[in-house]
């Protein structure tokens, strides 16, 4: 049993916040009911290839972008244009406790779909919205997307190499982090609006928006600039207030070196055969260091040239300075303590029974994450949700699919 089980939860959103969010309430052992349009569904559906492959190999037409954030859900595929789909989801809500969208502000309320028409039926329910810049400023009627996000929070200023090196330049985060983070927070903020209505009895609505999490997420960078009035700029894998803590080149690959404080870099120091370094005063302390970050960071990468990176990260790693290799996906995925943290999980899918996937980072003692079902087929549980939950009955059911307002798969 999970530590949400027993909370319904309506998700109306698509593509990847407010999905992540749901995914995450879905592994804690919430029951998490995926609404989506009939015929398209979802649009990261459509978002492949890569597709996940069928047990004899071929594509099974699931984009592996849509497997990675609707797992553990119900999909009940119902035309939100329609009166009478519309009616299904306000009846649907009424039981809910926890509803979920990521419309642009105000678009469900000419449903009745919005916090307001909702509550009054339901309370309780605590309907958290997604957006790009929230429900209110100028913005607020915009659509939002992660990559403008990421250019607008600030996020691509201080990503991406120094523009006077080469294939220097504003650069995105190679996921989609501020979706990512929004999903996290709507997260907590969605079982802190629960915890308080157990003790008021009354949901509320949470506006959570893509780019306050930006703008939030961008923590020590946006503190050194109020605190110095000094535009942080880009560094690439050098770090703004700690040196040496970057790549290095060895004499095969790159490698990391993560340096945090004065102890570890006379460790480090000691590791490498440079033990006199520190006794330099231009390198003594972090804060020399940093203001002769130019000076320290060529003679280190003179030097490190002279060993592969494995024979540096071995002799690094004695000393207890954190170092590591790059990996690429592959590469993490088969590190042992990756696999000894049993982050790869199986799913058995109607069409691959040996379908695996990153699972969940979260370990609890006493309620364990479990994996009940991988992403939903398209309107696969149209029909068990509306006959179980709503009472509808098979005729019923029947006519609501030849009217085009509900769907189900086969």
């Amino acid at each position: 049993m999970g530590a949400l089980t027993g909370l319904r939860v309506l998700d109306l959103s698509r593509v990847l916040a407010g999905p992540w969010c749901g995914q995450v309430l879905a592994d804690l052992g919430a029951e998490v009911i995926k609404i989506e349009r009939p015929k398209s569904g979802d649009d990261t559906r459509g978002w492949g290839p890569p597709w996940m492959k069928t047990d004899s190999g071929e594509s099974s037409g699931q984009a592996s972008y849509y497997q990675s954030t609707n797992r553990g859900k119900l999909s009940v595929a119902i035309d939100l244009a329609s009166t009478e789909g519309q009616e299904l989801v306000r009846a649907l809500a009424a039981s809910s406790d926890v509803l979920i969208e990521n419309y642009k502000a105000g678009s469900l309320a000419r449903y009745g779909l919005d916090y307001a028409t909702l509550s009054e039926t339901n309370p309780r329910l605590v309907y958290c919205s997604i957006t790009g810049f929230g429900q209110t400023g100028p913005r607020a009627e915009e659509p939002g997307y992660d990559f403008i996000i990421q250019g607008i929070g600030g996020l691509m200023s201080i990503t991406g190499e120094r523009d006077d090196l080469p294939g220097g330049g504003p650069q995105k985060v190679g996921v989609a982090f501020s979706d990512l983070m929004t999903g996290l927070y709507s997260t907590v903020a969605i079982q802190a609006a629960l915890l308080s209505r157990e003790r008021t009895g009354v949901g509320q609505h949470i506006d959570m928006a893509l780019l306050d999490v930006q703008v939030a997420t961008l923590a020590n960078q946006s503190m050194n600039y109020l605190a110095s009035g000094k535009v942080p700029q880009r560094y690439g894998n050098a770090h703004a207030n700690i040196v040496p803590y970057q790549v290095f080149r060895a004499s095969d690959r790159d490698f990391i070196i993560a340096c945090g404080n004065d102890s570890q870099f006379v460790a480090l120091c000691q590791s490498i055969g440079l033990p006199h370094l520190p006794d330099d005063p231009r390198f003594r302390r972090n804060a020399d260091r940093v203001a002769h970050r130019a000076e320290i960071v060529e003679l280190l990468s003179a030097h490190f040239l002279g060993r592969t990176a494995d024979e540096w990260v071995a002799s690094i790693h004695a000393s207890k300075v954190p170092v590591g290799a790059i990996n690429n996906i592959a590469q993490s995925l088969e590190e042992p303590q990756v696999i000894a943290r049993e982050l790869m999980v199986k799913i058995p899918h109607p069409q691959n029974p040996d379908f695996a996937m990153v699972g969940s980072p979260i370990k609890m003692s006493g309620t364990p994450v479990e994996y009940v079902r991988p992403a939903p087929m398209l309107g696969q549980h149209t029909d068990e949700v509306l006959g179980e939950r709503l009472g509808l009955s098979a005729e019923q059911l029947a006519q609501l699919k030849t009217g085009g307002v509900i769907e189900q798969l086969g």
